[in-house]
């Protein structure tokens, strides 16, 4: 990554690397239920600061030892979890490969943390933080508890908190038969999130005015 887009990018949003993150699970208890299915999409950033996908890594897991799986939720989307056609991975191989994917792209970006995006974030950043200290992974890239999520930052732009919707408001192509897949959603996930950050920035959102901008770099009292 250039110095420039680097700095765009380290700046853009306090530091943070923003990762778009979709998972299927087995069910609502992220500490019960199995984690089946997971995707991350990293960004990049041109020298005018808009922001793009980048690279995708997805996953099939095998439930983890001792898993509920909830019948409701599997026919919901559609998954077996026992199917040896899914190529599914351990939980700790999935979660380790993802780490390690977004820690080199973090730091390619010059940014200190990375940040869960995510359609109604707190349930795939729950499943995700979960997995992690499941399989003691000490050294993750991610915040524990700062995410962005789309569904009320679609709320916003767009007036839709529903995924389809919000994409076809924004332009963005949907196919409701291939939903409710890890892949398939975090992408068009990645793609509504790139849409209202660049289109923020066309409306003169960003960047900040100077005085602003000075006070957003004043010394914070407290850290999160």
């Amino acid at each position: 990554m250039a110095d420039q887009e680097q700095t765009l990018y380290s700046q853009r949003f306090r530091g943070f690397f923003p990762v778009v993150i979709d998972v299927e699970t087995a069910g609502f208890n992220k500490d019960t239920d199995a984690l089946l299915e997971i995707a991350v999409t990293t960004l990049k950033v041109d020298n005018e600061g808009v922001f793009s996908l980048d690279q995708t890594l997805h996953f099939h897991v095998a439930p983890f030892e001792g898993a509920n799986i909830e019948q409701s939720a599997i026919e919901f989307n559609g998954i077996d979890p026992f199917s040896p056609l899914r190529g599914a991975v351990a939980e700790a191989e999935a979660i380790k490969e993802i780490c390690k994917m977004v820690r080199k792209a973090q730091k390619a970006a010059g940014c200190s943390r990375s940040v869960v995006v995510a359609h109604n974030a707190a349930f795939d950043h729950g499943f995700l933080n979960a997995a992690i200290e499941r399989n003691s992974i000490k050294r993750t890239p991610f915040h524990p508890f700062v995410s962005f999520d789309t569904t009320s930052l679609a709320g916003l732009a767009l007036g839709q908190t529903v995924l389809a919707k919000a994409c076809r408001t924004a332009g963005i192509e949907f196919d409701n038969s291939q939903a409710h897949s890890a892949l398939y959603d975090t992408e068009r996930t990645a793609e509504l999130f790139c849409y209202i950050v660049n289109r923020w920035q066309e409306l003169g959102g960003w960047p900040l005015p100077p005085k602003t901008q000075e006070a957003q770099e004043a010394p914070e009292a407290t850290q999160d």
